[in-house]
């Protein structure tokens, strides 16, 4: 992989934290949170990057963290939060490149099965335990309470989403019609992001009886997967993907006097799913004032195999080819270890002061 840190790497910063940065440079100290976006397989693309932060970087400096994500970012902070995040990575890697099989067009309950199998491996006999009494970090979980024909399947659902999304190109704020904002955190941090409020916001405890029913729902994809019902711990109902409305993050953080780290596989955020095909709505105000968002850069992905950060339609392109997929999605993990290193050394030369650029400028 060719470049150095500055060419594999955008490093973008709201207006808060780019100031901060370019005075004081970054340290671990300076890390209040972290935030992670949806997008399924695209977290592949920064895997040696999040293992770097949680197995190296962080811990030297101990402090308590807010974890705050949709769908895969809650997965990969699931491995982050862990008492041994390498060893918790290593096996959510493995199983979900080399041992995820789907047949045919495969039924929503089928996914899901495979999501459930990837799951228990991700927490191992102890991650749920680890997770949940964690000093360092403290993991919050977003989900949907889904309304209406949203809490139906087949054409009901699909006519549902299509409502939601011919609302949404009018005004985002017209989803609190078809969702209900639920967040799942730990206990001791049921307080914490006063400020996220919107979209009839509900706020749930995470505990041993829901963590992994949450963290399944926040990845579960409307037609793709089953939802999950009934939640232990909160209002009975539907509970959908988390992206739906908070597909990468763009959300009121309350963080003052540090910075909230984004690990993300795109230079701009986009605030729902929905929004994906809105090239105008990206993130630009004060939501964006405490971030600092580290991303690929486009040189970085040209060289990547195919030329592209994976997606879900990954499945359909190496149709009856689990082997080339396997073999390409293992490459490119192994390549963000180029963003790790590249990161590690902006930050300890203080290049990161030169380096950093504006969020929300192009």
């Amino acid at each position: 992989m060719e470049g150095t840190p500055e060419t594999l790497l955008e490093l973008r910063a709201g207006p808060a934290a780019l100031r901060r940065i370019r005075d004081q440079g970054l340290n671990p100290g300076m890390v209040r949170g972290l935030a992670g976006a949806a997008g399924g397989p695209k977290w592949l693309v920064l895997n040696h990057l999040d293992r770097m932060l949680f197995g190296e970087w962080l811990p030297r400096v101990s402090r308590p963290r807010f974890l705050i994500g949709s769908s895969i970012a809650t997965w990969r902070f699931a491995c982050g939060a862990q008492r041994n995040p390498e060893a918790a990575y290593q096996r959510f890697e493995h199983t979900y490149i080399h041992e995820q099989r789907y047949g045919h067009k495969p039924s929503p309950s089928e996914v899901s099965a495979e999501a459930r199998r990837l799951l228990d491996v991700l927490l191992g006999e102890k991650g749920t335990g680890e997770i949940l009494s964690s000093a360092a970090y403290q993991l919050h979980v977003m989900t949907v309470r889904c309304r209406g024909l949203l809490t139906r399947e087949g054409k009901p659902l699909l006519l549902g989403l299509l409502g939601a999304a011919a609302k949404n190109s009018v005004s985002r704020q017209k989803l609190g019609a078809y969702f209900e904002r639920a967040l799942f955190s730990l206990p001791d941090a049921m307080d914490a992001l006063p400020q996220l409020q919107g979209f009839g916001l509900s706020r749930h405890r995470l505990g041993p009886e829901n963590l992994r029913a949450a963290l399944l729902a926040s990845g579960s994809i409307p037609m793709v997967m089953e939802p999950e019902h009934d939640i232990p711990g909160a209002a009975p109902g539907v509970y959908r993907d988390g992206g739906l409305l908070d597909y990468q993050m763009d959300i009121a953080y309350g963080v003052t006097d540090g910075i909230v780290l984004m690990p993300h596989y795109a230079a701009s955020i986009t605030p729902g799913w929905f929004d994906k095909m809105l090239p105008w709505r990206r993130a630009r105000g004060g939501n964006v004032d405490p971030v600092l968002l580290v991303a690929p850069s486009e040189s970085f992905v040209r060289q990547l195999p195919r030329g592209r950060i994976p997606d879900r339609k990954d499945f359909y392109r190496y149709a009856g080819d689990d082997a080339g997929r396997a073999r390409d999605w293992q490459r490119i993990t192994d390549a963000t270890r180029r963003l790790a290193d590249g990161f590690l050394e902006l930050c300890e030369s203080d290049r990161i002061r030169q380096v950093v650029k504006p969020l929300g400028k192009d």
